[in-house]
């Protein structure tokens, strides 16, 4: 996808939020757009479903609501980013840098977070069921009431992170 394609599409998208004229919820279902600078981007609500954000640039981006299944973040740069009630059933995430980053009550069923950067990260009353979280930095990160049923924690950092009232029946590797 061109720079300018991109473009014209978040702005359309900011005037969709905005209840604007000429508005319109911007449609990424399988972009190519790894590598992209959207440092700060608005998208919430957006679809991005089986998109190729890897190695992007989306630090502080705004993903609330965002419907981001089977998408693929793979190295991104997501620190601050604000993924609240965001969906990610499937989505690749693997060495993704998550830290400080919004995901309360996110929606990460099946996600693959392996080597995620997840510290100090809110994950409260997010569904991480059968995600793979195996060697992800939770240090300091709250996931209370989260989901992890069937949670693969193998070689997961968890220290000081607040797990309280988390759901981890039948969790992999949690000690």
């Amino acid at each position: 996808m061109t720079k300018e394609k991109l473009k014209t599409i978040l702005e359309s998208h900011l005037k969709y939020l905005n209840e604007e004229p000429g508005g319109r919820r911007a449609n990424l279902v399988g972009a190519n757009l790894e590598g992209a600078y959207l440092v700060g981007a608005n998208l919430v609500g957006a679809n991005l479903e089986r998109a190729n954000l890897g190695r992007s640039y989306l630090e502080g981006a705004n993903f609330e609501g965002a419907y981001l299944v089977g998408a693929n973040l793979e190295g991104a740069n997501l620190k601050g980013a604000d993924l609240d009630r965001a969906n990610l059933e499937g989505a690749n995430l693997k060495g993704a840098n998550l830290r400080e980053a919004n995901l309360v009550w996110a929606d990460l069923d099946r996600a693959n977070l392996e080597g995620a950067y997840l510290e100090e990260a809110s994950l409260e009353r997010a569904n991480l069921v059968g995600a793979n979280l195996e060697n992800a930095n939770l240090e300091d990160a709250c996931l209370e009431g989260a989901y992890l049923r069937r949670a693969n924690l193998e070689g997961a950092n968890l220290e000081g992170a607040n797990l309280e009232g988390a759901n981890l029946e039948g969790v992999k590797n949690y000690e």
